[in-house]
């Protein structure tokens, strides 16, 4: 098949059963060519998808390619940027982000940030998040009506990072609401509306009053909690401003959560559809960290970054002039065939390979090994705590984005198909 066969690819106007299960596309298009030219808006940069395992490597760890896209179209005033500049407390909150940054700024945050997300740390998090877990369990009780994504897999990690940064557990839902009306902004589809900006711009306004409350009720604390460590390392003469520690935690608590959420109901659905491998991860515990690398693998919590081409280059024999835009399908590069045999098949038992679930790069998850943990908590707990998961029919409600890609709804145990 020719790529001169397929249409532009588009992530917009997708219909519901092209969000539930993206894969079948992304092969039409992967086997086709490794990379495919968007739909570009009038005027706008040309936008690139990049579909294969290889090209998503070159994407995400080449020097060519980066973060800001005034770097790429030459463009370093205030009014270009990954959010419109009417939108002024959106704007400061988001270019504070770990993630939107490139060194020296993200270099000089993530080695501040690194210690508290190291290994020895998080095992110590370990009894925390895994009696969170049992509570949140203990709360649907046994109602297999209850929403999994309402009831445990939202909250969960939620009440996780809010533990981590030391923060009222009972904002859980207040965090969660506003969380997702910033990622509305970001989403990949139209349909978010002209509102989604005016309502992201909102939440952000409600997280920086907060944090900025709580990093004035920091100073001089001897709390050990990660919002108190980067109050401290501020007065201490770190290279952090307050929007800095601002949008730090507003990104720990919108990007931490919502992965892990993502996560836990798509391994749940993934599981359903295979019962021959749910029975068997039941049988045998010790095969749920090896099962949480292929179920990130099998469907990633996160399907597409974002990058801008900072030079001329070539990718996937195509010629990407300088400021365009490369989305790199990670969804798609975890079922290339080129680099996993039996790519569309669930093997919890497949040896362990460098799946793109948490990245690659400078950029590679900061939160890995806590998203991990929390992951391998969370599904355990599910398996051993829900006997009736694997039973009955399923209501599935999908977000209508391809970024953050997973239910907004999941109701187990029903008569009714998804």
């Amino acid at each position: 098949m020719s790529s001169a066969t397929l249409p532009r690819f588009d992530l917009k106007g997708w219909d519901r059963a092209d969000t539930a299960d993206p894969y079948p596309v992304y092969r039409r298009y992967r086997e086709s060519a490794p990379v495919h030219r968007g739909v570009s808006g009038t005027g706008g940069p040309q936008t690139f998808y990049v579909f294969s395992y290889d090209e998503v490597v070159r994407v995400l760890s080449g020097r060519r390619f980066g973060r800001d896209a005034r770097v790429a179209s030459g463009d370093t005033g205030a009014a270009s940027g990954p959010v419109p500049a009417e939108y002024a407390a959106l704007r400061a909150v988001v270019e504070n982000w770990l993630v939107f940054l490139d060194p020296p700024r993200h270099t000089e945050l993530r080695a501040l940030l690194g210690a508290e997300f190291s290994p020895s740390v998080v095992a110590g998090l370990r009894p925390r998040i895994t009696r969170l877990a049992h509570e949140l369990l203990e709360g649907l009780g046994r109602d297999r009506e209850a929403d999994l994504v309402e009831g445990f897999a939202a909250p969960f990690p939620i009440l996780v990072i809010s533990e981590l940064l030391g923060i009222a557990r009972e904002d859980h839902t207040w965090l969660r609401a506003n969380a997702v009306a910033l990622q509305e902004a970001g989403t990949t589809r139209s349909r978010g509306g002209p509102d989604r900006y005016v309502r992201a711009e909102a939440a952000a306004g409600e997280f920086a009053r907060y944090f900025r409350a709580e990093v004035r009720r920091r100073r001089g604390d001897e709390r050990g909690d990660l919002l108190t460590l980067l109050v401290r390392a501020r007065d201490g003469g770190a290279p952090l401003s307050v929007d800095g520690i601002v949008g730090t935690c507003v990104h720990l608590l919108t990007a931490g959560h919502e992965t892990t959420t993502n996560f836990l109901a798509k391994a749940v659905l993934a599981l359903r559809a295979h019962p021959e491998v749910l029975d068997e991860l039941r049988g045998a515990p010790g095969l749920t960290p090896g099962a949480v690398e292929e179920l990130l693998r099998y469907d990633s919590p996160v399907q597409a970054v974002t990058r801008w081409a900072y030079e001329d280059t070539r990718l996937g024999g195509l010629d990407v002039p300088r400021g365009s835009r490369v989305v790199a399908l990670l969804g798609s590069a975890n079922r290339d065939p080129a680099r996993f045999a039996r790519a569309d098949d669930l093997d919890v038992r497949r040896p362990a390979d460098r799946h793109l679930g948490f990245g690659l790069g400078i950029h590679y998850c900061l939160g890995a090994t806590l998203a991990r943990a929390e992951a391998e908590i969370g599904l355990r707990a599910l398996l051993d705590g829900l006997p009736w998961l694997g039973l009955g029919g399923q209501r599935v409600e999908y977000a209508d984005d391809m970024v953050f890609h997973g239910p907004t709804r999941l109701v187990l145990g029903t008569s009714d198909g998804p």
